[in-house]
């Protein structure tokens, strides 16, 4: 693939062929991930590959807390709830998924479904814990290298004909992910990231979220009118 049929074919997947990643093929991912700016060459991240039994204990133990109501206990920080022009665009990105996966409104048992998928990280083969040296975390430099990393890694990973979906409900509770990953202390657990080889006939796998025009994103300044 060329750059650019990576950047725009690569959409979320949430649904994964039970079929084994190869060791060397994650290590070929990773070593093109780890090519991400940072600041100052800091390279602050760490990644922990976790698959098998490790990653099944997370999954059962995530989801009996959440379905137990145990609070989260994430350790990089969240928003609360979005508003605006920011919970618009969750609200698109939700209706169509569940529109792809014949979820009605009202259905609350195929909804609560769906999050529990989340839960158990999309029962991926593989899982990706994004971790960062707790020395920075009272700056922000450090959660902004492991987003540049993350980027990276979905889009080489993508490359390798392999799907990730972004989820932050696998290290809901990270507490649990610590306990079977042996994650040391220095580290802050941010992210992580669900990896396999797509399921092609899983519906909401077709989905691609919709993305603003550059003339929304973008202000140019200092050119002329044609663009000069």
């Amino acid at each position: 693939m060329n750059y650019q049929d990576v950047v725009f074919g690569r959409r979320s997947i949430r649904a994964f062929k039970q079929q084994a990643v190869p060791r060397k093929v994650l290590e070929e991912v990773i070593e093109m991930a780890a090519r991400a700016p940072s600041s100052m060459n800091t390279q602050p991240w760490h990644l922990h590959v976790l698959t098998g039994e490790p990653l099944d204990r997370i999954r059962a133990e995530n989801t009996k807390r959440m379905l137990n109501g145990v609070p989260p206990s994430k350790e990089s920080r969240g928003i609360g709830s979005y508003e605006g022009a920011h919970r618009q665009r969750q609200v698109e990105i939700a209706v169509q998924l569940f529109e792809a996966m014949g979820i009605a409104r009202d259905d609350k048992e195929k909804r609560q479904d769906w999050i529990l998928r989340g839960f158990r990280q999309f029962d991926a083969p593989v899982s990706i814990v994004v971790t960062y040296d707790r020395v920075l975390q009272d700056g922000d430099i450090a959660q902004f290298d492991c987003g540049a990393l993350v980027n990276g890694l979905v889009n080489a990973a993508w490359s390798h004909g392999l799907g990730c979906v972004v989820n932050s409900q696998g290290i809901m509770h990270s507490p649990v992910v610590r306990k079977h990953t042996g994650i040391p202390d220095d580290q802050v657990i941010m992210i992580c990231v669900a990896l396999g080889y797509p399921d092609e006939d899983f519906p909401a796998n077709a989905v691609v979220s919709k993305r603003r025009p550059v003339n929304e994103v973008a202000r140019f300044v200092g050119f002329n009118e044609g663009g000069a």
